[in-house]
Order: C-alpha cells, then sequence, then structure tokens
C-alpha cells in the first residue's frame, strides 16, 4: 500500500545510517513520516529502519556521488511510496583533518566535493523531477549546510568552499521550484554530538592556533528543528535556519 492510499508523508534521507542522519530519520519517524533511507552501507541503514520500530521504512544502499544510483534510488521511492514530500539531503564528509592548504592533494580536495556538493546536486535535481512530476505537486528539500558556510575553521578549505555552495544550490533550488510548489531550505549546524565531531570535546583547532575542546548539542535538538522545517505548509519556507551549540566560538570566530 503506498502512502497515497495512507496518507503518511514519505522523506527521504541521504547519510541516513549514523550521526544528524539517523536522529533526522527517526524524528521524522516519531512524526509520523514513511522513509527511505539512503547510505553507502546497508548494515547502519538497516540499524536505522530497526530504531524506527514500526514506521515504513526502505533502505536503498546509495553512493550519492553516483549519477545511476541516485536516480535508482528516487526510482524507487517513486514505486515504493507513490511520491515524495521531503529530501533531507544530509550526506557529507569533512575529508582529511589537519591538512595545510598548501599539502592538500587534488584528489582530496575533488573527493570532498563530488560528496557535498556534487552528490547534494544529484538527489536534489532527482527530487525536483519526483516533485514536479507527481499529482498533487511540489514538496520540500531541505540541504544540510554548517557553521562553515558562514565561517571557516582553520585547514578546512574543501569542506568550507562545499557548505558555501550549498548556500547557493539552496537559493537556485528555492527560486527554481517557485512555479512547482517545491520548497527549499537550508539548516546550518554547529557542533551537534555526533561520530563526525568526536574531536571537538578532546581539542580541535582554532583560529588563534590554539587546540581548545568545545561545547556540542545533542543530535536530536538538530532534528527537532528540522521535523519543524518539514512540517510547514508548501505556502511556508525556512529559508535558512542556524542550530548550535550554545557557548562553541562561532559568534566572534578568529
Amino acid at each position: 500500500m503506498n502512502t497515497e492510499q495512507t496518507g503518511r508523508k514519505v522523506a527521504v534521507v541521504t547519510g541516513a545510517g549514523s550521526g544528524i542522519g539517523r536522529a533526522v530519520a527517526l524524528a521524522l519517524a516519531s512524526a509520523g513520516w514513511s522513509l527511505a533511507l539512503a547510505g553507502r552501507r546497508a548494515e547502519p541503514l538497516a540499524g536505522t529502519a530497526a530504531a524506527a520500530g514500526d514506521t515504513e521504512a526502505l533502505c536503498v544502499t546509495t553512493d550519492v556521488t553516483d549519477a545511476d544510483e541516485v536516480a535508482a534510488l528516487f526510482t524507487a521511492v517513486r514505486e515504493r511510496f507513490g511520491r515524495l514530500d521531503l529530501l533531507f539531503n544530509n550526506a557529507g564528509t569533512f575529508g582529511p583533518g589537519g591538512v595545510p592548504l598548501e599539502n592538500l592533494a587534488v584528489e582530496d580536495w575533488r573527493a570532498v566535493v563530488e560528496v557535498n556538493l556534487t552528490g547534494a546536486f544529484l538527489c536534489a535535481q532527482a527530487a525536483y523531477r519526483l516533485m514536479k512530476e507527481q499529482d498533487p505537486q511540489g514538496g520540500r528539500i531541505i540541504n544540510n549546510g554548517s557553521i562553515s558556510a558562514h565561517a571557516p575553521r582553520p585547514q578546512s578549505i574543501a569542506y568550507t568552499a562545499t557548505k558555501h555552495a550549498m548556500t547557493g544550490l539552496t537559493k537556485s533550488l528555492s527560486l527554481d521550484g517557485r512555479p512547482y510548489r517545491i520548497a527549499c531550505g537550508q539548516i546550518d549546524i554547529g557542533n551537534a554530538a555526533t561520530e563526525m565531531t568526536e574531536r571537538m570535546s578532546t581539542g580541535i583547532l582554532q583560529a588563534n592556533g590554539e587546540l581548545a575542546a568545545e561545547p556540542v548539542m545533542a543530535a536530536s535538538d538538530v532534528a527537532r528543528t528540522v521535523v519543524h522545517m518539514a512540517e510547514l505548509p508548501l505556502e511556508a519556507n525556512v529559508q535558512f535556519a542556524t542550530v548550535l551549540a550554545t557557548n562553541m566560538p562561532y559568534i566572534g570566530r578568529g
């Protein structure tokens, strides 16, 4: 039975096997959404689906940098659920840490761009096509930006550049989606406690060259904000939201 019969809304969550992706998927499940969970590895996706309880969840192993795999993901969503109401464009990578700009290998630069920017574009494009064609028309895309879409950390040029680019992607999607009731917003997250941010609590390089531990917040606090953005009527949109650990060094960074 597809969601056109059950009335449940459908969300695709990329990077759904861990961290922010898993937290958002579980929050959406608690709010009554059906889920398509995408990520590179099947086992973590299955773990998220199991944690979602009785929620209808489709797990699709997907490399977001591969256009064919992304197309297969959204074909599976259409065939299983009949429509798509939300894409949470979350998959991303920091790339190599602690590498000075002059030593960053071009292969590492390209790898970060492929995941964070090209992957986000491919998923947004596929979601846009489905939302444009479905009846009733429309849906919402929420991009996972970052505090680094506003202010960089030292030695993070690839990650920072892609997150600044994500802001442009969000704005263009918002503009191009207007005629088709496709809304797009961005959540910029600072220091959510996940596997990717464990180093925050032990010490991370600051703009003044020192190492310092930074406060973190629960990933579930981010997830609640995403659910709020997702459940607005399509006539309303949170264009940009910033959710951060209150005392992290962001305001006044550097």
